[in-house]
């Protein structure tokens, strides 16, 4: 897309800033802070003045760029609920200035990047602050592997191997209580620790949460989740990464991805004191 060019110099701009938020789920949504929605691209972007974004300063070295945007809760798809479930977290963001009056004659790239933290007020007035991370902040990742006792893939995945498909099952919620779900009685609930829940109807479709804890017929969640009792979920389950789970319960010992044997910072703790 081209740059403004010379109506970034003109005596009198016409300039609008806009975001295109891109969520994990795929839902892609645009905001200008214009006075009316604009298309661009064959994208509606809807009006939203009160999201206004701190100072946007990009470097030239490898220093991690940051922002914060700001905004009242006065879009019907930027809702406190969807803030609180998780929805915009890792969103990919674009922000960029268009001509108003001729939004699809070029763009002028301000940003571009994931939404990191977002916080919301405790109640619609209060609106949120989410905070951004411009493509630098990968670099502060730890890329390299380290020595684990536990296994580093994730179940199902091309590292660890275990076929998946009978291990996760729909059903309908028993019952709920804050971070607590409880489900029907024939459920083995102990297999779906450390695997993860997915709400599949209602406000919160498409919302994950994983799964820390069992207790009778109850999973307990990482975060709570307003659901009500009769929401269909799906659930996967679990594994604890120890090397004699990996054995005993999924017989995938050659496929194991940690090192069990390597003594580490623990070993004199291991054993008791005679």
């Amino acid at each position: 897309m081209a740059l403004l060019g010379e109506r970034l110099s003109a005596d009198v701009t016409r300039l609008a800033i806009c975001w295109r938020v891109v969520r994990a789920d795929g839902v892609a949504l645009g905001y200008t802070t214009h006075d009316r929605p604009l298309q661009i691209a064959g994208m509606r972007y809807e009006s939203a003045p009160g999201m206004t974004p701190s100072a946007i300063v990009s470097s030239a070295d490898l220093q991690v760029d940051t922002m914060d945007v700001g905004g009242a809760l006065t879009s019907d798809t930027i809702t406190a609920a969807d803030l609180a479930a998780g929805r915009y977290d890792g969103a990919a963001v674009e922000i960029f200035m268009v001509d108003w009056q001729a939004p699809d004659a070029g763009r002028q790239l301000l940003a571009r990047g994931h939404v990191g933290s977002v916080e919301a007020g405790i109640d619609a007035d209060s609106g949120f602050v989410a905070s951004f991370r411009g493509p630098t902040a990968g670099l502060a990742i730890t890329a390299v592997e380290s020595y684990s006792p536990q296994c580093r893939a994730e179940l199902g995945d091309t590292r660890c191997r275990v076929a998946t498909g009978g291990r996760t099952q729909r059903l309908a919620l028993a019952a709920h209580d804050d971070n607590a779900i409880a489900l029907p009685a024939d459920v083995a609930v102990a297999d779906y620790i450390d695997g993860r829940l997915r709400v599949l109807e209602g406000p919160l479709a498409g919302i994950e949460r994983r799964i820390v804890a069992a207790n009778g017929s109850q999973l307990r969640l990482d975060a709570a989740l307003d659901l009500t009792p009769g929401t269909i979920v799906q659930i996967w389950e679990g594994c604890d990464k120890t090397f004699q789970t990996c054995r005993n319960r999924f017989g995938n010992a050659i496929n194991f991805r940690g090192e069990p044997h390597v003594p580490g910072a623990d070993l004199l703790t291991r054993f008791g004191s005679e």
